[in-house]
């Protein structure tokens, strides 16, 4: 899928501490639409911290992110939750509720934010699982999920209220290669089919050149690359380096 120039999502000069502890040091990005970055980099480099800016889970001390030409940080607060609509957001582990069933924790967002009845929330469920390669499994409980199918659930309660952008919070933490190739087949499917915008966060090198058009480098709070996927591997950039080869360099807490 070819995406467009214009930033669906723009980072400018964003700054975040917590407890005096700065994670965030300046960052600049911008997310094109229609495209699937993927954001890599060792724990600690501030990853998840800069995708929960992206839909304003967390507001900078400093800077601006912008959706839609839209300021979060200005935006009123009907404006900032019809912005937030737009997203979905799949959680590390998939994040779902343990005493609901498959088909419930799908549709809780179905229910919550929309007015469809029973039977539009059931053919809902229906096709999302569907597009997760997850079908008959609804009256399930997460407990009888494997780790893989359980991303999947996740995944297919992310697209239930057709975001325009997808959020991947490490979707392959913990699952072995045969599970990370089956997820990053789903998310191509995913973007395939529904059109939409995708961010990852990894540090899953496989699944990073599996599924990415650009993929950015972070280190210390910073991105310290940006390329396109093909081009990523000859990045002059040591840190890359060493991260591609699994080789970890000294001084990851310390400014570059």
């Amino acid at each position: 899928m070819m995406a467009t120039s214009s930033p669906k999502i723009r980072l400018t000069g964003i700054r975040k501490s917590f407890n005096g502890k700065e994670v965030l040091r300046g960052v600049e990005l911008d997310v094109r639409a229609g495209e699937s970055l993927v954001v890599m980099g060792g724990s600690g480099a501030g990853k998840t911290v800069l995708l929960k800016h992206l839909i304003g889970l967390l507001m900078p001390d400093e800077g601006r992110v912008e959706v839609n030409g839209v300021d979060l940080g200005r935006a009123s607060p009907s404006e900032a939750l019809a912005l937030r609509k737009t997203f979905g957001m799949s959680f590390q582990e998939g994040a779902l509720f343990d005493s609901m069933t498959v088909f419930d924790n799908i549709a809780f967002p179905l229910r919550r934010h929309t007015r469809r009845g029973p039977d539009e929330v059931a053919a809902r469920v229906r096709e999302c699982l569907e597009l997760v390669r997850l079908d008959g499994v609804e009256r399930r409980y997460p407990a009888e999920l494997s780790g893989g199918m359980k991303r999947r659930v996740g995944f297919a309660r992310a697209i239930a209220l057709e975001p325009e952008v997808l959020l991947f919070d490490e979707p392959t933490t913990g699952l072995d290669p045969i599970n990370t190739g089956a997820i990053a087949r789903v998310v191509n499917r995913l973007r395939r089919r529904l059109d939409v915008t995708a961010v990852t966060i990894t540090h899953d090198v496989q699944l990073a050149f599996a599924i990415a058009d650009r993929i950015a480098m972070m280190r210390s709070g910073h991105i310290v690359a940006l390329e396109p996927a093909d081009r990523f591997a000859q990045s002059p950039d040591p840190y890359v380096q060493a991260f591609l080869h699994g080789e970890e360099p000294e001084g990851e807490g310390e400014v570059p």
